[in-house]
């Protein structure tokens, strides 16, 4: 295995040896875009969640896996030109398979090589893109930055006084409900308007049903001529692809449905109890007090006016400009006094906010001339089983109490893949304004969580989005 930043062993997804072995879940599929495969993009794990026993662990998300944050981006942006071809726009060859291989094994080089490779003119900026909470968030930013277009993004947060444009259930959540909220005026326009293309951006298509759910409830209140469906893998069975042709001649609207990689899944019968009886044997990974830890805030400077996230809409060229301010001379220069130097670093996002530490880490990588020493992950809703063996992708978990205002209350938050030998040389936590400060610091609460796993903790609060009443 190709070594990591510091000379340790990087966190990768392995083969799914141990998933398979155990419970005879396989997934198979063939060379995709740039030649990458489901065996590329996806490793395995088992959920706590008596709806689905799988977990497919993407290696190109930066959710559930440090990644380093310039592959994350490269993935996000080459599934952006498959939507932009399906849209009629032309698309070129990415990095060649190699490269992408060698940085998904850890070369910091090969990122920086797959990124470059990844980036377009911008091609449809007459389409809004909507992406899902809390996986898909940042995903939907990055094909939304391919495209120059318009943003949005579900959202589980409690905004008080907020009305609802839409709303819609992903079944086989922890948290079903979906709601949106533009505000934006050219992402309202775009919504309004029958002959500006939908896009939607998952980080997997795996039946349809959240997708179907959501094509329904944005239909209903504004038909549209053309809708484009994104995950990074489609592992929809023939079934699920049945159902999916007989919603669009239900809608009457064309849909085209693109991914980096195709695939299918193979679910043994009784795979739900053979998976809950796996997990149980293993305690559930809960919060506990642990000593609050010494954190050090770090400030960046925000452009004004500038959204944090997509949850009430972001305009066109949203993401290029957050690039622009995050280069200017002296953005970064704060933050990097803060950050050893030459060690490795883990910018953690939390939940659904995920572009904007994405871009930051993107950044810091950029600044460390190739070496490959930052890497990205998120906090999540998900209870995953964790399992210490090379074959299985979710290592380690660490839980903590949530510490953001959100829709259905307070509740456990996970940090998965982040505890791991060693340790990190620091960690850069970034939350928005409106988290409790007094839960973030509690004992219980995400710091004293991460603080045994890093030399370093820091804190980077960005303002917080606002409701702003478009009537």
């Amino acid at each position: 295995m190709a070594t990591g930043p510091g000379g340790r062993a990087p966190v990768t997804v392995t083969p799914r040896d141990w998933v398979g072995g155990r419970l005879g879940v396989s997934v198979e599929g063939p060379p995709g875009v740039d030649g990458l495969d489901v065996h590329d993009l996806l490793g395995l794990a088992l959920r706590r969640n008596p709806r689905r026993a799988h977990l497919l662990v993407s290696t190109v998300l930066g959710k559930h896996v440090p990644t380093d944050p310039r592959l994350v981006r490269a993935a996000g942006l080459r599934l952006g030109a498959q939507v932009a071809a399906a849209l009629g726009a032309p698309d070129a060859p990415g990095a060649p398979t190699g490269t992408w291989r060698a940085a998904l094994a850890g070369d910091g080089a090969a990122a920086h090589a797959v990124l470059s490779a990844a980036h377009r003119p911008p091609a449809r900026p007459d389409v809004v893109v909507l992406g899902y909470a809390e996986t898909a968030t940042g995903l939907g930013h990055a094909v939304a930055q391919a495209l120059g277009a318009a943003g949005l993004h579900s959202t589980r947060r409690d905004v008080p006084g907020a009305r609802d444009w839409a709303g819609f259930q992903e079944e086989h959540s922890h948290a079903t409900g979906h709601r949106l909220l533009p505000t934006d005026p050219v992402v309202r326009a775009r919504l309004a308007d029958p002959a500006a293309p939908v896009v939607l951006v998952d980080d997997e298509l795996s039946t349809g049903r959240t997708v179907a759910n959501t094509l329904r409830a944005v239909h209903a209140l504004a038909p549209h001529a053309h809708y484009v469906v994104a995950g990074l893998v489609d592992l929809r069975s023939a079934a699920d692809r049945d159902r999916a042709a007989a919603l669009v001649a239900e809608l009457g609207a064309r849909v085209d449905v693109v991914a980096l990689a195709t695939g299918s899944v193979a679910l043994p019968a009784g795979v739900l109890e053979r998976g809950a009886g796996l997990a149980a044997r293993v305690e559930p990974v809960t919060p506990r007090p642990r000593p609050v830890p010494d954190v050090t805030p770090v400030a960046l400077e925000w452009p004004g006016g500038l959204a944090t996230t997509a949850r009430f809409g972001t305009p066109p060229g949203h993401e290029a400009a957050l690039d622009a301010a995050l280069v200017r001379p002296g953005a970064l220069d704060a933050l990097l006094e803060a950050l050893p130097r030459g060690g490795d670093v883990l910018v953690l996002g939390t939940e659904e906010l995920l572009h904007a530490p994405l871009a930051v880490a993107a950044a810091l990588a950029d600044r460390s001339a190739g070496a490959g020493g930052v890497r990205f992950s998120s906090t999540t809703r998900s209870p995953v089983l964790a399992v210490d063996d090379p074959g299985y992708a979710v290592r380690s978990s660490v839980a903590f109490c949530s510490h953001d205002p959100a829709q259905d209350g307070p509740g456990v938050r996970y940090a998965h893949n982040v505890a791991r030998p060693g340790g990190w040389d620091a960690v850069l936590l970034v939350v928005d304004g409106a988290s409790d400060p007094a839960a973030l610091h509690a004992p219980d609460g995400v710091l004293a969580a991460l603080a045994p796993h890093t030399g370093r903790l820091l804190l980077l609060t960005l303002p917080a989005d606002t409701w702003r009443d478009p009537a």
